[in-house]
């Protein structure tokens, strides 16, 4: 049974106000659960925020928690764009590892939204729910866990400093989140030593509601086709490398863009300001512990190739809200590793093959070495001729609901990077010798 509420304040602590933290306290309310959500940021930024660049790729899944949470159908839809077909290019060569949706029963593989429209978007939906209060220009200070309940100490702009208390804690402070830190939970961090350059081009011809993912070297450049001929630009370069291409001149990259896409877009301009994000990826050493739980980023922070952060999210919001509902109805105590551990189970069961798998594709993918490129291409012959893994990958992007992760036929060893690597120096007696 739980603990007394006498002196909670509320059900649950929310930290972030950001996406993942407005998506919780939303499915809360709608199971009559209580929470307080604290941002640092003001009300004004939280509720218009500015276009940061970023545009994101749903799941059906995650459309489909979308649905259920009544987001959905507050999306612009000319704000919304389709994802059909997906293409990834190695170097030059003109053959692409292809992705569509035939067989799945659906149209698309997914669909895209900026960043900025589903953070205005969340923003909108919790005003005026009595379930939900939202404290802005506020600073937690401080965690720590009592019996029977969670206690964070806070400051606000015109707010002297107090404590709030409620049986869990929430963090969806980002992918740095301090409140996991305060909680005691670790993380593991992997930083690429590269950074993102994003923004939208303009372009002379369709982009067909195709992604790309074309992989050079010393680069990698991803187009994410949105509305009204244009297309999200992703560039992931070296950290250095980035700093310098932020100041060429628009013109120039956008000439540069175009060339590493081969024309395939025809002639490009910029069409919004680009933004520089750094390349971390994290992934918590766990998602609960006593009182304390972790959505969104703060749990797992995925690299933007496979686009499945926000998904991740919303997965995690999913199970968590539901898991709560379910304790709330039979009278458990919220904050209760009973209740938390199935979250982690499954959110770590749904999160830990791609995130993992992710990584070791960016490291291969990224590998510059004349073998790591040999290598890649023969993953991508390999994989386009492979309807089993294809129709896996499909079936993750288009499928409701949770997908098990199924059984592979056996398939032959690939050649290992090693191998690969002995090839090549074998390929001149120079080579052979170690010069």
């Amino acid at each position: 049974m739980t603990s007394s509420t006498a002196l909670h304040d509320t059900d649950v602590l929310i930290i972030g106000a950001g996406p993942s933290g407005l998506a919780l306290a939303g499915a809360l309310a709608d199971a009559n659960l209580r929470s307080i959500v604290i941002d640092a940021q003001s009300a004004q930024t939280l509720a218009d925020p500015a276009p940061d660049g970023r545009d994101i790729a749903l799941t059906h899944r995650g459309v489909a928690i979308l649905r259920r949470l009544r987001l959905w159908e507050r999306f612009p839809a000319e704000e919304v764009a389709p994802l059909r077909e997906a293409a990834v290019y190695n170097a030059s060569d003109p053959r692409p590892l292809h992705f569509d949706a035939k067989g799945s029963g659906e149209d698309e593989l997914g669909h895209l939204v900026a960043n900025h429209v589903i953070r205005r978007v969340s923003w909108e939906a919790v005003q005026g729910r009595p379930e939900i209060e939202i404290r802005t220009a506020t600073r937690v200070l401080g965690l720590r866990i009592e019996a029977g309940q969670a206690v964070l100490r806070c400051r606000g702009a015109d707010v002297a400093e107090h404590e709030l208390r409620a049986p869990l804690v929430v963090a969806a402070d980002s992918r740095f989140s301090e409140a996991r830190r305060q909680a005691g939970i670790g993380a593991q961090m992997r930083d690429f030593g590269r950074s993102v350059i994003v923004g939208r081009m303009a372009h002379t011809l369709p982009n067909h509601a195709v992604a790309q993912e074309c992989f050079h070297v010393g680069h990698t450049l991803a187009v994410l086709p949105m509305n009204g001929g244009v297309s999200s630009i992703v560039v992931t370069v070296s950290s250095d490398r980035a700093q310098a291409m932020m100041q060429w001149p628009d013109a120039q990259y956008a000439a540069w863009a175009q060339e590493q896409l081969g024309g395939r877009l025809g002639t490009m301009t910029l069409a919004e300001e680009r933004h520089l994000y750094p390349l971390v990826a994290v992934y918590a050493h766990r998602f609960v512990a006593p009182r304390v739980a972790l959505i969104g980023d703060a749990a797992v922070g995925m690299h933007p190739v496979t686009a499945h952060g926000y998904n991740f999210c919303l997965y995690g919001v999913d199970v968590l809200g539901a898991l709560l509902a379910n304790a709330r109805r039979d009278g458990r105590d919220l904050g209760s590793l009973e209740v938390l551990q199935p979250y982690e189970a499954e959110h770590r069961r749904e999160t830990f093959p791609i995130y993992h798998g992710t990584n070791a594709v960016v490291g291969l993918f990224t590998d510059d070495g004349e073998p790591a490129r040999l290598l890649r291409q023969a993953v991508i012959r390999v994989a386009d001729r492979l309807p089993p893994l294809k129709s896996l990958i499909t079936q993750r992007l288009t499928r409701s609901g949770p997908t098990p992760w199924p059984k592979l036929p056996a398939l032959p060893t690939p050649p290992s990077l090693s191998s690969l690597t002995a090839l090549w120096r074998a390929r001149s007696p120079t080579r052979a010798r170690g010069a």
